[in-house]
């Protein structure tokens, strides 16, 4: 290219390198100066110091190295713990009945539920169908967190020990710590079911399934970690609200909610939620059957929770307060005590106490009935016994055919388990045995009317010599004297001479046929009652009396059923037996007995508007007092005695007994229909000849006719005044056989 004249630029900048000859010099960009790092001033330790700490240091990584290799081997025992427990649970509804043992439950006459044995299981329910009041009640005392924690809360055992700690304890004793998960685990048994090979007992096993203690709660861990792996939260919630105890023979909620209000757990109240919540924590002890104050107050507390945790709207907690919950009529009679445990015992055991099933019996059972003698007994020692007397009284009533309507055997009467004066006591029934002797006397064809002599009586007795009875007033005698007036005024040796006419075998069958039971005494003192019985039987013989003749087996069961079974497996065993006296011979001794009450020792017992025929009976130094009486419709006995045989204190069977008497009976047939006695009309044997009845006997025991049908004079002491009368009664504390 030619210049133009210019002076002439290097080429050199302008040159790209083309892989010819030397390249350009290369411009390379300006280094930025490197960052010198700040030296941390080095520390100053002394060599003592940093010995230390090079110590401590060693050691802390080898116990941080350590630390996590051990909870890594936890970890791996706990999953495996976690899995094994989780393939050995069973579906939930294999759950749900825990019990090693079914129940006993009694219905009384009218269908209605009084009693039960053992532990009920008022059936299945599940954590959806229950009230919503009995489901928070349960979360808020029990496991306030339960829906949002894994089965375990480290924060709640952490509490517990702290608790524990502070009132002296152990770490493990007393409060637990334990969420809903954990007790159900326990109420499980961790798995291990009741074998009893390996246990004595039901009660030991739950107790060790129930213990605390570090190792039990280690245990609990993975089993609760297995539940919460294998059911829902209402799952597990399912399993306790049926599973748990609440006292009184409860097993679960349901069984609870019909044991104490008479209805299910769908449909408790919140005060009714609240105090069943509350027994978790003590269940025998606060059980409202045992002290209802107690409980009430307990469910005064859950309810308090129940607000605080938001379950209860100001107007619900506030309605709750105001109106604490109250036992179910049924409940608060707790009836049948006694004749629930007799009933018991006179059935098998494997249908009772060592059931398997769930037992449902009927029974003759009358809770109206049990009541007016429960109130009666109480009212008469209330009013007429004085304070701290330590004497005992037994009731029961029946039906002339031997159901038995009602059962006291004793004066506390709420009770189960208790010694049964009324079945099991046997004592001496004094004059009461007396109407065996006019029943054998009866039957042989003697009329009430027959001639019997009440005069000085020596007896040789075999083995024993010479024996005098007296009569209750002693050293007086009435002379010739009907039969009616003997056992209306109780004459002692009349009603010897009697038997001794009649025969001790004659009477001896008569009794043991009509009940009274065996090992009877085989000396003139048989007539006097000296041999031993107890309540039942004597009622039951007088039952025999009543239905006209016909002996019967006192009786409470009429049927007994699995419970969902339609047919029952047996039926009563009671009932009217074979005949022991003619119809004729009953009709004439129950008007006998009729006139010991309108006129005679049992006056006490005449109710107004009724018919009534009976029995005093008092033995020797007034250890033991009778009344056994009757109405067309019911026979009741009553016995009042001391559990030790100390004498009983101005009482005889013509007073407190019979006024016991007089008492329940006005309760029974109150409202009832009077009827009459089925008892014979004196026109009925006036027209017979009478044969006199009476011996005299010689030391040696023989006798000889002193009177015969044509010279015997019917003689009629002059009956005692009303004073006389209020005499005899007390001295008949001393003298007895009243």
């Amino acid at each position: 290219m030619a210049n133009n004249g210019g002076p002439r630029k290097p080429l050199v900048a302008e040159r790209r390198y083309t892989g010819g000859g030397k390249p350009g010099p290369k411009k390379t960009p300006p280094k930025k100066p490197a960052k010198v790092a700040r030296k941390r001033p080095p520390r100053k330790h002394g060599p003592i110091l940093g010995f230390i700490l090079g110590i401590l240091g060693f050691f802390g990584r080898l116990i941080f190295k350590a630390t996590w290799r051990v909870l890594a081997v936890i970890a791996i025992i706990l999953g495996i713990s976690v899995y094994y427990y989780y393939s050995t649970l069973p579906p939930l509804t294999q759950l749900l009945d825990g019990r090693t043992r079914g129940s006993v439950t009694m219905l009384d006459r009218n269908n209605d539920v009084f009693a039960w044995r053992g532990e009920t299981f008022g059936g299945q329910i599940t954590a959806q169908n229950v009230s919503p009041y009995l489901r928070e009640a349960v979360v808020a005392t029990e496991d306030r967190r339960f829906y949002h924690h894994f089965g375990v809360s480290p924060r709640g055992i952490a509490s517990a020990i702290r608790i524990n700690l502070s009132e002296g304890r152990g770490p493990f004793s007393g409060n637990g710590g334990s969420t809903i998960t954990q007790q159900v685990a326990k109420l499980l048994c961790l798995g291990v079911p009741y074998d009893p090979k390996t246990w004595k007992n039901e009660g030991e096993y739950e107790d060790d399934c129930r213990s605390g203690g570090l190792t039990r709660k280690i245990k609990e861990v993975p089993y609760a970690l297995a539940l919460e792996a294998k059911y829902t939260k209402s799952d597990i919630l399912t399993i306790y609200l049926n599973r748990a105890y609440l006292g009184a023979g409860a097993r679960g909620f349901e069984a609870a909610a019909q044991r104490y209000f008479g209805i299910s757990a769908a449909n408790v109240n919140p005060q009714q939620a609240a105090m069943l919540a509350g027994l978790l924590k003590a269940p025998t002890r606060y059980a409202p059957t045992n002290n209802l104050a107690r409980s009430q107050a307990r469910a005064d507390t859950v309810l308090s929770l129940m607000h605080e945790q938001k379950f209860l709207t100001d107007a619900e907690y506030k309605e709750a307060k105001a109106n604490p919950a109250t036992l179910s009529e049924a409940a608060q009679k707790r009836a049948g005590g006694y004749f629930a445990d007799w009933v018991m015992d006179d059935i098998p055991p494997f249908l009772s106490n060592d059931t398997t099933e769930d037992v449902i019996i009927h029974t003759t059972f009358d809770q109206r009935i049990q009541t007016a003698a429960e109130t009666a007994l109480k009212d008469v020692f209330d009013t007429k016994v004085k304070d701290g007397s330590t004497a005992e009284a037994a009731v029961i009533v029946m039906s002339a055919d031997g159901a038995v309507r009602a059962m006291v055997g004793g004066r506390q009467t709420k009770v189960s388990g208790a010694f049964n004066r009324a079945t099991m006591a046997l004592r001496q029934p004094g004059s009461t045995f007396k109407p065996f002797v006019y029943a054998a006397a009866m039957d042989m064809g003697m009329t009430p009317d027959t001639i019997v002599e009440d005069t000085p009586l020596t007896i040789n007795v075999p083995g024993s010599g010479p024996w005098s009875p007296q009569n209750y007033e002693k050293g007086v005698f009435r002379g010739p004297i009907t039969l009616t007036t003997a056992l209306t005024h109780s004459v002692n040796v009349a009603t010897v001479r009697l038997q001794e006419e009649v025969g001790r075998d004659a009477v001896r069958k008569v009794a043991e046929d009509f009940g009274f039971g065996h090992n009877l005494a085989k000396g003139p003192a048989l007539a006097l009652g000296v041999s031993e019985s107890t309540l039942i039987d004597m009622t039951g013989a007088y039952a025999g009396i009543l239905n006209g003749g016909s002996s019967v087996k006192p009786y409470g069961l009429t049927d007994l059923r699995i419970k969902g079974d339609k047919e029952p497996i047996f039926t009563s065993g009671g009932g009217i037996g074979e005949r022991v006296i003619s119809e004729d011979a009953a009709r004439k001794l129950i008007y006998m007995m009729h006139n010991v009450v309108e006129q005679g020792t049992g006056h006490r017992a005449k109710l107004d508007g009724y018919e009534v025929a009976g029995k005093t009976g008092t033995t020797q130094s007034a250890r033991d007092a009778w009344f056994i009486g009757f109405t067309d419709d019911y026979v009741t006995g009553v016995w009042m005695g001391n559990d030790d045989n100390k004498p009983l204190t101005g009482v005889t069977g013509g007073g407190l007994p019979a006024e016991i008497w007089h008492e329940v009976m006005t309760r029974v047939e109150k409202g009832q229909p009077a009827k009459p006695l089925p008892m014979a009309n004196p026109s009925e044997w006036q027209a017979q000849t009478q044969p006199y009845a009476g011996q005299t006997y010689n030391s040696d025991g023989t006798t000889t006719s002193a009177w015969n049908a044509q010279n015997a004079p019917v003689q009629q002491r002059r009956e005692p005044n009303i004073a006389e009368k209020i005499i005899n009664d007390v001295l008949g504390a001393i003298t007895g056989n009243r």
